[in-house]
């Protein structure tokens, strides 16, 4: 063998050496719809962990805002190009990210959604909150708050986004049940705490005898705490919230708000993992995972079964 062809072998064992170096573990794309509320960062929390004790690479990656949603389909598809092993995506959308993951199963690589679905059967698990049960919740909460009587509003998040839809539904559906109960206003805060604040004055100016308001989202939930704060309407509007933030928690604490639907986005996080983990190992996963909810008050914040939901890993 000559040395030009000894150099050739050589490259040739490296370049084996390097792609079996590459899956020496999974790689597990997990895009959620936002970077920055708390609920996103315990959802990252969740993933970690699955990842850590499976052993497996998660790279977490989604759109800045939840409004992105072309941002979330150019990420997404950069990743399949990339030939990553497994998606666990929380959607922007119910339609947009559809022809993307037809891209994924094309690839040979397993879709979980988590969150946020898709009007789609591609996914071959949906890890999340009942979020219809969980407005109707809202509802019932709301109801109790104003003694069955009042007009209320709702401030869901993000017109198309999956969450928004069921949110928005469940708690239509869950006034049904409350026929004492008048919705007069329903505006979106976008996921953004400045315009839940600014929708929140719109509604109390149009509607002077709102009594209780459902703000379905972290951001909504704290822009709105913020306007009833600089409007003095601090416990004359019973707010219930979704989500808890710190934020959202000292407002409870406070008294600005009365009550919090609160989810599991840890485990969120978690399930979407092991799930899509399974999935690439052809082992069975579940088509719906509920990954349930509570109702969060100031006199139930300090028991221990709601102090492990909110510091699942016991983060002080």
């Amino acid at each position: 063998m000559n040395w030009k062809s000894f150099g050739a072998l050589i490259a040739v064992v490296l370049t084996v050496a390097c792609s079996s170096g590459k899956k020496e573990k999974l790689q597990i794309l997990v895009s959620p719809k936002g970077l920055t509320h708390n609920f996103w960062l315990t959802v990252k929390a969740g993933a970690e962990q699955a990842g850590s004790e499976l052993n497996v690479d998660i790279i977490w990656k989604g759109p800045s805002v939840e409004t992105d949603i072309a941002g979330q389909v150019a990420m997404v598809e950069d990743f399949i190009n990339r030939k990553v092993d497994g998606i666990v995506l929380a959607a922007c959308d119910v339609t947009s990210l559809i022809a993307t993951v037809e891209k994924a199963k094309a690839a040979g690589i397993p879709v979980i959604t988590i969150d946020s679905g898709l009007d789609s059967d591609i996914p071959l698990s949906f890890v999340a909150t009942d979020n219809v049960a969980a407005a109707k919740k809202a509802a019932d909460v709301l109801s109790e708050l104003l003694g069955g009587q009042g007009e209320v509003a709702c401030i869901p998040h993000v017109p198309g986004a999956a969450t928004s839809i069921m949110r928005e539904g469940g708690f239509k559906e869950g006034l049904l049940n409350h026929p004492g109960l008048k919705l007069v206003a329903l505006q979106y805060s976008l996921s953004d705490v400045a315009t839940a604040m600014a929708v929140t004055e719109n509604i109390l100016t149009a509607h002077p005898n709102v009594g209780g308001i459902f703000a379905a989202t972290e951001p909504g939930a704290i822009g709105c705490a913020q306007a009833l704060i600089s409007r003095g309407m601090v416990g004359k509007i019973k707010l219930v919230g979704f989500d808890a933030a710190p934020n959202e928690i000292k407002a409870l604490e406070e008294g600005v708000i009365q009550a919090l639907i609160v989810q599991n986005p840890f485990k969120m996080g978690y399930l979407g993992v092991t799930a899509v983990v399974d999935a690439i190992h052809h082992r069975p996963v579940e088509k719906r995972i509920d990954t349930g909810v509570a109702v969060i008050t100031k006199e139930n914040l300090h028991t221990p079964e709601i102090q492990q939901l909110l510091n699942p890993l016991g983060q002080k």
